[in-house]
């Protein structure tokens, strides 16, 4: 179905007035299949969007397990824009316990030393404050093995046991660049909850990433595009390389989350080669004029 909410990547869009001429109920009632938020901050569009999708008991029900998964991956502080922002994280978590989680665990197999870039991120910090317990991702011992059935180059790899043993998975990625996928958002986060990396940037990357993302699927993808590393991802090399965009994607299908946070970095998604198999594989739906998007504005 095209969603009245389609004009937020083509420019024109439904005021709620018009909206409510138009179809005779309110923007609330719509089952959305994306959520987009610009110009708040993080957490505060954070709540706008999960409240859009009928709030986060939606998603976590009581005594479930939950892992949260930003990008955590270098050790840069929050304005370089190469980790998610510790704000956002915070928000979900708090979320997630309200709505009963037992437990909430935030992780990522990080580039950097991970103890320095769990500090230096301020996603610790920030996680344990909200209430969640960190965990490491550095050892292999905590990687099990997962046959990919669909892949094509990817046949299997080694997952993170927190992706298999919890209840509910929350990507959380940031939006930049990057110099062999173009873009990193969702489906490239993966990258952060297996152990062999160099597998994928040896043997067709794109492929890999999209292979992967056709065996480990979130529940939910909320992709934090409030500083966007414009170039030089994924790590940057200045602030210079970060632009506020004060944007915030969310939806439970990490292909259109993607092709969304393809557009707003000026890409079609069909020039990002992950984004464009992933479609072609049916993992999810990159074409944006099929799908209801509710954009919102604070």
């Amino acid at each position: 179905m095209k969603g009245v909410g389609a004009g937020l990547l083509t420019g024109s869009a439904l005021t709620l007035g018009s909206y409510n001429k138009v179809f005779g109920r309110s923007p609330e009632q719509q089952s959305w299949d994306l959520v987009a938020v610009k110009g708040g901050e993080p957490g505060v569009m954070f709540d706008k969007a999960i409240a859009a999708l009928g709030g986060m008991k939606q998603y976590v029900k009581p005594n479930q397990t939950v892992v949260v998964k930003p990008n955590i991956g270098w050790d840069t502080n929050m304005e370089r824009g190469a980790n998610t922002n510790p704000q956002l994280v915070a928000r979900i978590i708090e979320h997630c316990l309200s709505a009963g989680a037992k437990t909430v665990y935030v992780f990522d197999h990080t580039i950097n030393e991970w103890t320095r870039t769990y500090s230096n991120s301020g996603i610790e910090k920030a996680a344990k404050d909200a209430g969640a317990k960190i965990v490491s991702g550095n050892s292999e011992s905590y990687y099990h093995e997962v046959v990919i059935k669909n892949g094509k180059v990817l046949k299997k790899d080694k997952v993170h046991e927190l992706i298999l043993e919890s209840d509910v998975f929350i990507n959380v990625p940031i939006l930049k660049t990057h110099g062999g996928a173009t873009l990193t958002i969702s489906m490239k986060n993966l990258m952060g909850v297996n152990w062999d990396r160099r597998f994928w940037h040896d043997n067709d990357l794109h492929q890999c990433i999209a292979d992967f993302a056709s065996e480990i699927k979130p529940t939910l993808n909320v992709v934090d595009a409030y500083r966007v590393m414009k170039r030089n991802g994924p790590r940057g090399v200045s602030l210079s390389d970060v632009v506020e965009m004060k944007s915030l994607i969310i939806s439970e299908d990490m292909v259109a989350a993607d092709a969304a946070a393809a557009k707003l970095m000026g890409n079609e998604p069909a020039q990002i080669g992950h984004i464009r198999i992933a479609n072609e594989m049916g993992i999810g739906t990159s074409d944006l004029t099929k799908l209801a998007i509710n954009r919102i504005t604070i």
